[in-house]
């Protein structure tokens, strides 16, 4: 049976396909995160091919699975915050509206690649100050997009979709695609 490998350094990622997936090894891109302007779709898609495509480099007799998630409010893309203030402006925009988390998934497995776009709608309540600034201050969102791990805080008040998507890893279609391949 071949390897797995999860392009990944995301703990998020590690713990949910680990629950559907005993053994893998995680080995993360040294690629740069780049997206070009445009159409949102195709670019979140070429980072995450981007990242298993150079993983699979080195590792052409395994079966690689990348992913990359980003945030967008209306045709913005709202990566991770260089800091807590602009984590904190970034919270701020999304409060009492709603926001697409987008996350690319590639599986690469000899000579057949698969990918696709998986979209989730999320809605967040009304927030205050106070609860923003706290989160902000945690240290919680600097290392991920969009400001907030919908895991780690009650922000939410509608989902349109894949909750694990906006952790980072939509399992439905990476489930669907393994039960398909293994």
């Amino acid at each position: 049976m071949k390897s797995f490998i999860l392009a990944s350094q995301s703990p998020r990622r590690k713990e949910l396909l680990g629950k559907i997936l005993p053994e893998f090894d995680c080995i993360p891109a040294k690629g740069e995160e780049i997206f070009e302007a445009g159409a949102i779709d195709p670019a979140v898609m070429k980072v995450a091919a981007a990242k298993g495509r150079e993983v699979f480099a080195d590792h052409p007799d395994a079966i690689v699975l990348s992913a990359d998630t980003i945030v967008v409010d209306g045709d913005q893309i709202l990566g991770k915050p260089k800091d807590k203030e602009e984590a904190s402006r970034t919270l701020h925009r999304l409060s009492g509206r709603w926001h697409e988390v987008k996350t690319g998934v590639a599986l690469f497995d000899g000579d057949r690649l698969r990918q696709q776009v998986v979209t989730t709608r999320v809605h967040f309540r009304q927030l205050s100050d106070e609860e923003i600034e706290t989160y902000v201050q945690s240290g919680g969102p600097l290392d991920k997009a969009g400001s907030y791990g919908i895991q780690d805080v009650d922000f939410v008040d509608k989902l349109d979709g894949s909750f694990s998507n906006v952790v980072g890893l939509p399992m439905e279609l990476v489930k669907n695609w393994l039960e398909n391949l293994l």
